[in-house]
């Protein structure tokens, strides 16, 4: 068993920089490096048992930031050398010349996510209140001809970590969850950007998440 990270591929670029930018106080910092013998950038977002998640995307180009935008409901993202456009998110790429052991990939953990299946979305979006910060992002990957959305946290640091979430018979192919407080119900949309909603971004992964107790899902 080690407690060495584990590095999940997310679907593309694009998906990777609305992990970084998107519904951010401020963009999170991506750190380029080696990974299997090619170019990543990685940004950490769990830690499951002391065992770091880690989520990446190959590298397309050389630059100095990941930036991030809209052009009307249309996302977009490059990889540029300045910041100069204010309306623009920008992620700093931060170049790592070689990784100690201790960032080094590692699979011998058997710790999982408990898997706990809600009824609707409505449920899901209602993990979100309370939070002072932005919430986490929604993670959307397939599995058996079904696909799955949900959030992975813990009630208590010692304890279980869970995967809440939902089945979807279909990729939603929308990359925000819209909701609001009153009894309508939650929908898939391409911007965060109608007045009077809370959103959450969706992070679709490129594979089926490995690290979810399948096990134990209920159908």
């Amino acid at each position: 068993m080690d407690k060495l990270p584990r590095y999940i591929q997310v679907s593309s670029t694009l998906e990777f920089s609305r992990l970084v930018c998107a519904l951010e106080r401020a963009p999170r910092i991506s750190f380029l490096h080696d990974h299997e013998g090619r170019k990543i950038l990685s940004v950490q977002m769990d830690i499951l048992k002391e065992k770091p998640i880690v989520y990446y995307t190959p590298l397309e180009h050389n630059g100095h930031y990941l930036c991030y935008a809209f052009r009307g409901e249309t996302e977009q993202t490059e990889i540029v050398d300045s910041t100069s456009d204010a309306s623009k998110l920008y992620s700093p790429i931060v170049r790592i010349k070689s990784l100690p052991e201790t960032l080094r990939p590692g699979n011998g953990t058997a710790d999982r996510y408990q898997p706990i299946e809600l009824e609707d979305l409505a449920s899901l979006a209602k993990l979100t209140w309370g939070f002072d910060e932005n919430p986490f992002p929604l993670f959307l990957f397939p599995r058996n001809e079904k696909w799955l959305i949900g959030v992975f946290m813990n009630f208590n640091e010692e304890g279980t970590s869970y995967f809440c979430h939902v089945v979807l018979g279909e990729d939603p192919q929308k990359p925000f969850l819209k909701f609001s407080n009153n009894n309508s119900d939650p929908t898939f949309v391409n911007s965060p950007s109608e007045h009077g909603y809370s959103y959450v971004k969706i992070i679709k992964l490129k594979d089926t998440h490995p690290l979810v107790d399948y096990g134990h899902l209920q159908n």
